[in-house]
């Protein structure tokens, strides 16, 4: 059964628990302490949506054990429906280390082997029902790498029927993948099932061969995509429709913990495509929100209230016009 009105974003992939080092500028044989957190792309993105006043579900797996009672406790703990949550005997909940070195180098030890559980998911465990009448739907690359997820994934594409806010994360990391161009194959395939898709030039290289911004998101507006946005880190971020090219520049915070960043860009990406506002403002709180989050040390729990995002993108848009 789903929840009445349709939910406002509907997420499908990773899930899992965060371990992340209380020491910052050592490596993980020099950390004495750690705290534990919700992790995940895909829940990190439900979370942000969420807190920024969004209804919120996420499709994924979990292991039958104390970290995946965790991972369903905290996502409904923090505004996110669970009921699509699965649990799974066979694969432990995943769990991800990484090393804190400002600003910008994050090292991260995913331990997801032999798969995990939200690579299990099977189609027909879908609600497609739901997914079909969700506002926005969210995937990511990482849920192409592995059968049946793949095939899962697929399936819900067509059964939305590459609907309007039918967004792909182009988040690649390669050691999902047996090769890059295994990857880049399913990527290709799903470009033809969305509607908005988004990465940083590495990504999109993966995606369409190109990592010249412009290009790639020509690249990706040919393939079908309404909607294509390139983040360029120092540069910025590009969003390109067919009839419109918005550039906004980064926010310039303390860098303490980058890897969450990226997850809320995207929950409050979802969060201006849903509120339908202009491009430039919806890149703007985006950048924001990602800034908010780079300069705390944890990624599901720092995630920013609508207020704090505001704040920021506003007072950078000041700052910009005084410069």
């Amino acid at each position: 059964m789903t929840s009445t009105p349709p939910f406002d974003v509907l997420a499908i992939g990773r899930s899992g628990v965060d371990i992340y080092p209380l020491q910052v500028g050592v490596g993980l044989e020099q950390v004495q302490s750690f705290g534990k957190f919700l992790g995940g792309s895909a829940a990190n993105v439900a979370v942000a949506a969420a807190r920024l006043g969004n209804s919120a579900a996420l499709i994924s797996g979990v292991g039958n054990d104390p970290f995946g009672r965790f991972v369903r406790a905290e996502l409904g703990r923090l505004g996110v429906d669970n009921r699509y949550v699965t649990t799974h005997s066979e694969y432990p909940t995943p769990v991800t280390f990484c090393e804190i070195f400002p600003p910008d180098d994050f090292p991260l030890y995913f331990y997801r082997k032999p798969s995990a559980p939200d690579l299990q998911i099977e189609a027909d465990e879908l609600d497609l029902t739901a997914i079909r009448a969700a506002r926005l739907y969210w995937s990511t690359v990482t849920g192409l790498s592995e059968e049946p997820s793949r095939s899962a994934h697929f399936a819900a594409w067509l059964a939305r029927g590459r609907a309007p806010l039918t967004v792909l994360d182009l988040d690649y990391r390669p050691m999902f993948w047996d090769s890059p161009a295994t990857a880049s194959e399913q990527v290709h395939r799903a470009l033809d099932h969305v509607t908005v898709a988004v990465g940083n030039r590495e990504e999109c290289e993966i995606a369409v061969g190109e990592t010249n911004p412009h290009k790639a998101a020509d690249a990706l507006l040919d393939l079908g995509v309404e909607l294509a946005i390139v983040k360029q880190g120092p540069r910025g971020v590009l969003g390109k429709t067919r009839n419109a090219s918005v550039t906004v520049p980064p926010v310039d915070v303390e860098v303490v913990n980058g890897l969450g960043a990226g997850d809320s860009f995207g929950g409050s990406l979802c969060h201006g495509l849903l509120h339908g506002w202009p491009l430039e403002k919806t890149l703007r709180y985006a950048n924001a929100a990602g800034a908010i989050v780079a300069a705390r040390l944890e990624c599901s729990t720092a995630m920013p209230t609508a207020a704090e995002v505001a704040a920021l993108a506003e007072q950078t848009a000041v700052e910009a016009v005084n410069v």
